[in-house]
């Protein structure tokens, strides 16, 4: 079962919250917590709101445990931009932007399934695509020409 919990309209920009939300992916929530308590950036704190939020739902709304849930998708969008004017040198103005966030925090009580790790993967493309083929030498190549 998943369980979602969305914060909209967070004040930060997306690029500084996906770089906690990418620590957090895949944690047991526990970890996850734990990880977002010791870390030192504003996007912590509203991480860790959201995904708080997203436990209480799980054990309010779906009779879940805490101990059993895993984040599965943890993603930061970019929301509306607030522009401000700020004024500059000789009467000019300059645009600032104060950009906003939605974080989705989705959860799920499901054990994640192991992948293989990559250099398996990587050996069995190997296998599949080097098949023996002829190689073309000086003579074979000036044989194809001379046809």
């Amino acid at each position: 079962m998943e369980i979602r919990s969305i914060h909209r309209y967070a004040r930060i920009s997306a690029f500084k919250a996906r770089e906690v939300t990418r620590e957090i992916q895949g944690l047991p929530v526990s970890a996850a917590l734990d990880v977002l308590a010791f870390t030192p950036k504003k996007a912590a704190l509203l991480v860790n709101q959201t995904l708080k939020s997203a436990i209480a739902n799980a054990e309010n709304n779906a009779n879940l445990k805490a101990e059993g849930l895993v984040v599965k998708e943890a993603v930061v969008g970019e929301g509306p931009t607030f522009k401000r004017m700020q004024t500059r040198a000789r009467g000019s103005g300059s645009q600032i932007l104060k950009r906003t966030s939605h974080i989705r925090i989705v959860l799920t009580d499901e054990k994640p399934e192991k992948e293989k790790p990559a250099g398996e993967k990587k050996t069995e493309e190997k296998a599949a695509t080097t098949e023996k083929k002829p190689k073309k030498t000086k003579k074979t190549a000036k044989a194809a020409a001379k046809k």
